[in-house]
């Protein structure tokens, strides 16, 4: 039979038919699927936009050196606007007009400064801060075209405003000006260079879905750290977070890679320690539709969480230590016969460990809560008492008679005075009178005599000023001042806190700081027994008496314990006690720890400490800021314990105290809770620092 068809010729045309099938499938997908796909992604692309946010870092916690939790943080969210999402946009007005009432009729309070009251008739707040009154003044300047005298009222800058803003007729002058605040805040940030503007800080659960639901264009929810403090207590040592202002910024945080509203430490071990507490901040891209509708999330880093730290500080001591003090200072000011003149203004309390520098427990009165530090920081600034103010790290105070152990160990170095050297105390020291100085000893002011003869050991029992202007003039001024830098006076104690340096007074400082340029033989007299120019703060004061307590070994001061790492797994750093310096006259100063022991069993401090089961070390202190007004005295106290095997170093001070003798119970107080209290810290089950 003859083939129609010959199977070379059906083979090419089944290959062109594949071929041309082949197109044909080709030129379909690509005209229905990837051409519309192609343009839809690229419609989704006009309409969406990207968005790269910081994922804060979980910052480390502070704990107390037993463990106990001072200071955590928790998540927060707050809501936030993107000023470049928002402006151009024709509901711009609408947008913040709808999340505003959303806010208002759900009772969350939302971030408006704008120093006008919120309903008509409008006035200027008369509460304006000094930062109110400093932004309206820079945004007024900025926007020139508002052509606007310094005396414009508040209704005419409503009119401007609301005509800067176009906002329309139709919307009521109360929602214009409700409007007007939010967009005064966003354009601030613009004009003064401030943080970003946040909307709501810290919102609930309900009020965070609300928002979301309603996807108002502009609008974000951003995660943040909100510091939980867990105690009252230790306020000026913890110190707060807040975020970094554009200063620090430049200065600092920009070159360690902090982002520019990165939340820092502003104070206390909160700034001390933020290299370790930080952490590292983690980012995130987020694609965003026109609407607000979250179309995609990607995490580009991982936060690091910072690392823990724990301080030297024992919050149980730091509770005895703060309500002792506050209580004796109400004590003293409920006295029938003080008045506003005397009341006692403040005080000081530091605790040390003898043989590390470690600081125990260190508290300034008054204090204040960190909870609410940024909420209520204006009026904390403006009160006369000054409770932001830490006295124990910053105060400088004459320091009285404490300052006698000084002048004994000058003395003795100089071989102006020995072990066995007595001076006759004859109640008035008259060496300078035909140059009409003269001074006299304390005892004398109520007896009419003097101490007697008294040698190193009894005269700091006594507290015998006439010993101490002998010596101090025989001795002379270098050495006294030797004797004091030796002991860290005057000298910065190596501290992480901010400190003041205290002064250490000579010739020259008299020179350039007075108004009589001469040191005379009178200056040395009364700087020998702690009253003339020299001031140090009670922190000083205490690494003095710890160094008398241990044999002459002078410790850098810490708050430091150690650092561990976010898990807690393995410790990061371990201080080691740091020596600034040393005395090597074991034999004199066996001579100072001789006599303070005796004025705690015998002499001015054996009223509280006489019987006391712990073997003490004392001295007490009067400084003379009040003339003949014994009520405008400070008081100044300082200790150790046990005598024979000292632990702990107390030093005390309380304005218009009237004496060392009078705020030594708080010493007590402190010697009962270290050496026999029981009483452990309870914690409630949100880690809560129970009373």
């Amino acid at each position: 039979m003859q083939k129609f068809y010959k199977p070379s010729r059906v083979a090419v045309i089944f290959v062109i038919m594949a071929i041309l099938l082949t197109l044909y499938m080709t030129t379909l997908y690509k005209l229905q699927i990837y051409d519309t796909n192609a343009k839809e992604n690229a419609l989704l692309a006009r309409d969406t936009s990207t968005q790269t946010v910081t994922l804060t870092a979980d910052r480390g916690d502070i704990l107390d050196r037993n463990g106990i939790v001072l200071v955590s943080t928790r998540p927060a969210y707050n809501v936030t606007l993107s000023y470049d999402t928002l402006r151009g946009r024709d509901d711009y007005n609408k947008i913040l007009l709808d999340l505003i009432h959303t806010a208002v009729d759900n009772g969350v309070p939302y971030n408006d400064t704008f120093p006008v009251t919120t309903g008509a008739p409008f006035t200027y707040l008369s509460d304006m801060t000094d930062a109110q009154k400093s932004n309206l003044s820079a945004y007024l300047k900025y926007f020139k075209y508002f052509d606007m005298d310094s005396n414009i009222s508040a209704s005419d800058l409503i009119v401007k405003m609301k005509e800067h803003y176009g906002i329309d007729y139709t919307t009521n002058i109360a929602d214009a000006r409700l409007i007007i605040g939010i967009r005064y805040e966003m354009e601030l940030r613009a004009v003064k260079s401030l943080n970003p503007y946040v909307f709501a800080n810290d919102v609930g659960i309900d009020f965070l879905t609300l928002v979301k639901t309603k996807h108002l264009p502009g609008v974000n929810i951003e995660t943040s750290a909100k510091r939980v403090y867990h105690t009252t207590y230790a306020a000026h040592i913890l110190g707060y977070t807040a975020k970094m202002d554009s200063g620090e910024y430049t200065d600092k945080y920009k070159a360690l890679g902090y982002a520019f509203n990165s939340i820092v430490g502003k104070d206390g071990a909160e700034k001390a320690f933020e290299q370790y507490l930080h952490g590292t901040d983690g980012s995130q891209v987020i694609t965003k539709s026109d609407n607000g509708t979250v179309m995609d999330v990607n995490t580009t880093k991982e936060p690091s969480p910072g690392e823990n730290v724990f301080l030297s500080i024992d919050i149980g001591l730091q509770a005895v230590c703060e309500d002792s003090l506050a209580a004796r200072i109400d004590m003293i000011n409920a006295g029938p016969d003080r008045t506003d003149e005397d009341r006692v203004t403040g005080g000081a309390v530091v605790v040390t460990d003898v043989n590390t520098g470690e600081v125990l427990a260190s508290c300034s009165y008054p204090t204040y809560d960190l909870s609410n530090i940024l909420n209520n920081y204006t009026d904390l600034m403006n009160n006369s008492s000054h409770p932001l103010f830490d006295r124990a790290t910053m105060g400088t105070y004459l320091p009285g008679s404490t300052f006698k152990m000084v002048t004994a160990l000058a003395g003795l170095r100089k071989g102006t005075i020995t072990a066995t050297t007595t001076i006759n105390d004859t109640g008035v020291f008259t060496k300078y009178a035909n140059v009409g100085f003269t001074a006299s000893c304390w005892i004398y002011n109520q007896t009419g005599h003097g101490h007697g003869l008294e040698n190193v050991v009894t005269a700091l029992r006594d507290s015998c000023n006439f010993f101490f202007y002998t010596v101090g003039d025989n001795t002379g001024l270098p050495d006294i001042n030797k004797a004091a830098t030796d002991f860290g006076l005057g000298s910065k104690t190596g501290i992480e806190l901010p400190e003041s340096t205290g002064v250490l007074a000579d010739k020259e400082w008299k020179a350039a700081h007075t108004k009589e340029p001469y040191w005379s033989s009178g200056d040395t007299v009364v700087t020998s027994i702690g009253q003339g120019y020299n001031a140090f703060t009670p922190i000083q004061l205490a690494d003095y008496v710890a160094t008398i307590a241990n044999g002459g070994t002078r410790y850098a001061l810490t708050i430091l314990d150690n650092v561990r790492s976010a898990d807690f797994s393995s410790v990061v750093q371990k201080p080691e006690p740091r020596v600034l310096g040393t005395i090597q006259e074991a034999s004199y100063l066996r001579l100072l720890q001789q006599g303070m022991q005796e004025v705690a069993s015998v002499g001015t401090a054996s009223t509280v400490f006489g019987k006391y089961p712990v073997k003490v070390a004392a001295k007490t202190g009067t400084v003379q800021t009040g003339g003949t007004n014994a009520k405008l005295n400070n008081g100044i106290f300082v200790c150790y314990a046990p005598a024979d095997n000292p632990q702990i170093a107390i030093s005390l001070v309380v304005e218009k105290g009237t004496s060392g003798s009078n705020i030594m119970l708080i010493a007590r107080d402190i010697m009962d809770y270290y050496f026999h209290s029981d009483v452990k810290i309870s914690v409630a089950t949100d880690n809560t620092i129970l009373p």
